[in-house]
């Protein structure tokens, strides 16, 4: 004696093939249930974005209105009148090119010394099998968690006391130089980076070095013509990142570097303060044209950006 299942009805001992009606209510239903499980999601995204923006928006609001309109009807109005001319200003004023310059020579070679090095120390801890590559990644994933401030006094005093010759430094020492701050910048990088690269090259397959390795390869031809090709999207997404940090990075400069004309651009809108009376209108102008270069390396490499914050994470 058998019993038919009740959700599959019978007819003349054959069961009912769903139709395509039902298949396409099945699929609708469906996607009514997933917009309802993601419909706070979608809530919090798009308040979180908001919040995001206003800043953005009102420091882009107030750096093309004139101060005298600012002053005539109040920050939190609307009346007046919008030009760029604050933008030029703030341009001129602040010697911004030059500005420029300071931080393309402190940020490339920054970023070049730490994808160099950090993928050579990534390739040790995650492709050959030695005795301390665990306990080296942890060393260099441990750094990263020590407060970069907390070592700023005795980096100034051991920067002071490293005699250099007075052709490579007026000062005579690692002050005042662009060399104080790429060393910082990079050794405080190297371990975020190894740690993002090990993981993307362990999921690399193994017998790609030891075939290499059966076939005479080296360490170093292993490093170079091998796996260092195949981690072109892990380095592009690190690159990207590391840009956008050394770019920003406000502290180290100003700490290192006594000479105003070698600060970078992130430190010119001090220039924009007066003694005794400040330019908001003005002040917002310059903190605009210092977020432009980041703006532009992120919309070119957008998709590399967002790989960057996810790589490493479905991998190892």
């Amino acid at each position: 004696m058998s019993i038919s299942n009740p959700s599959r009805p019978h007819v003349g001992g054959r069961k009912l093939q769903p139709t395509a009606a039902n298949r396409a209510a099945g699929r609708a239903a469906g996607k009514r249930t997933s917009a309802k499980r993601h419909y706070g999601t979608h809530i919090f995204l798009s308040v979180m974005a908001i919040m995001w923006l206003i800043p953005l928006v009102w420091t882009l609001f107030t750096a093309l209105r004139p101060k005298a309109d600012t002053d005539k009807y109040g920050y939190f109005s609307l009346g007046g009148s919008f030009s760029f001319d604050n933008f030029v200003q703030a341009w001129t004023q602040a010697g911004f090119a030059q500005y420029a310059w300071n931080s393309v020579l402190i940020t490339v070679p920054s970023v070049l010394l730490i994808l160099f090095f950090a993928s050579m120390m990534a390739f040790a801890v995650s492709r050959v099998n030695w005795k301390f590559n665990i306990t080296l990644l942890i060393m260099f994933t441990a750094g990263n968690l020590l407060p970069p401030q907390v070592l700023a006094a005795p980096l100034f005093e051991m920067f002071k006391h490293f005699e250099l010759p007075y052709s490579i430094s007026d000062s005579g020492n690692l002050l005042n130089t662009y060399i104080s701050v790429i060393a910082v910048d990079t050794a405080f990088q190297i371990g975020f980076v190894t740690f993002v690269l090990s993981n993307y090259m362990k999921a690399l397959s193994s017998e790609l070095t030891e075939a290499a390795l059966v076939d005479g390869a080296g360490i170093w031809r292993q490093y170079w013509e091998i796996i260092l090709p195949l981690c072109r999207p892990a380095l592009a997404a690190m690159g990207t990142l590391e840009v956008i940090f050394i770019y920003n990075d406000f502290f180290w400069p100003l700490l290192f570097i006594q000479s105003g004309d070698r600060l970078p651009l992130t430190t010119a809108v001090n220039n924009l303060q007066g003694q005794f009376l400040s330019n908001y209108n003005l002040i917002a102008a310059g903190a605009m044209i210092t977020a432009i270069p980041a703006l532009i390396i992120y919309l070119m490499l957008q998709r590399h950006f967002v790989a960057g914050l996810t790589l490493g994470s479905s991998k190892g």
